[in-house]
């Protein structure tokens, strides 16, 4: 039997509707073609990470933030170094 991949967004949405509990955990894995236990793990992976989504640090942010702007400055140097670099190479052929 050949394993099927699931994207993050439909995890994510099978373990919301576990979690509001309308429906059992065998309801919804029937419907969406799963395994009960798989359901139930998707459920406690959404519990057990929930949490930390609404305790990154200040600091966290604003490092992770500095590092995109590092990068962004750093890819457009190379952008420029590599522009610079063709035209020398250019006159160089005259």
């Amino acid at each position: 039997m050949k394993r099927r991949k699931r994207s993050p967004d439909f995890k994510r949405k099978v373990a919301i509707e576990a979690l509001k509990e309308r429906e059992t955990i065998n309801e919804i894995a029937s419907r969406h073609g799963l395994h009960p236990v798989q359901v139930s793990q998707w459920k406690r992976e959404l519990e057990q990470g929930a949490p930390s989504m609404f305790t990154t640090d200040v600091t966290e942010r604003r490092e992770a933030k500095a590092l995109r702007e590092e990068k962004e400055s750093l890819q457009q140097l190379i952008g420029k170094q590599a522009i610079e670099l063709e035209w020398l190479k250019k006159k160089l052929d005259l």
